[in-house]
């Protein structure tokens, strides 16, 4: 493409622009960051600017990874899980008619609320 001698708003002649390669420009673009194959490695001047992050902005940085969302992820599911498993023993103790009603899990705990209510009652008495 031919540009003429114009320059952009930054000042920067796209006739050089236009004769800079990919790679060039992505050295331009990113100054931190080295290129090696598919990995990208940081370079030992950006340690200093990790350096003088907040605690808070380390901690976002992290969480953003995906190895930490993948774990994070792994994570819940096994929590759910065992939540889940928790509300269907408590609700085969439950008495219901019929017995295999589907419950949700506040009328779960209602119920049980109700029949420990009248457990209690019935041992009262």
């Amino acid at each position: 493409m031919v540009y003429g001698n114009e320059h952009n708003s930054l000042g920067i002649d796209m006739d050089s622009l236009a004769e800079l390669s990919c790679e060039s420009m992505s050295i331009m673009a990113a100054p931190n960051v080295v290129s090696s194959g598919n990995k990208r490695k940081q370079n030992s001047s950006t340690q200093p600017e990790l350096a003088t992050l907040s605690r808070e902005e380390r901690r976002r940085r992290r969480r953003a990874t995906l190895k930490y969302r993948t774990a994070h992820a792994t994570r819940e599911r096994v929590r759910v899980e065992a939540f889940n498993v928790a509300f269907t023993e408590l609700r085969k103790l439950l008495p219901t008619l019929p017995p295999d009603k589907k419950l949700s899990k506040i009328e779960i705990l209602k119920l049980a609320i109700c029949y420990i209510a009248y457990l209690n009652h019935v041992l009262e008495a």
